[in-house]
């Protein structure tokens, strides 16, 4: 189809902000295309959120340019969802 974008990358963000700027941070991350859901949360993370992307090109420019550039945001960590097949029991 034209125009639709395949899903090839899944992947969970942590996000980390400035004291104080987590909900900034979250509705900027929200807004951005690319972002399938993304929460604040407790602990050593402020904010985690669930993107998907065609490549890992495109998952590595939604991350640079969109969700690093969020307001308060520090730092991030990408984890890759990756598809793990179980044994056959």
């Amino acid at each position: 189809m034209e125009g639709v974008e395949t899903v090839a990358v899944q992947a969970y963000v942590l996000v980390r902000t400035m004291p104080g700027q987590a909900g900034e941070a979250l509705a900027h991350i929200l807004a951005t295309p690319g972002v399938t859901s993304a929460h604040a949360v407790t602990g050593p993370t402020d904010v985690i959120a669930f993107v998907e992307a065609s490549s890992m090109d495109a998952l590595g420019r939604l991350i640079v340019s969109r969700i690093q550039q969020a307001p308060g945001v520090t730092r991030t960590t990408t984890c890759v969802v990756t598809p793990i097949e179980s044994p056959a029991r």
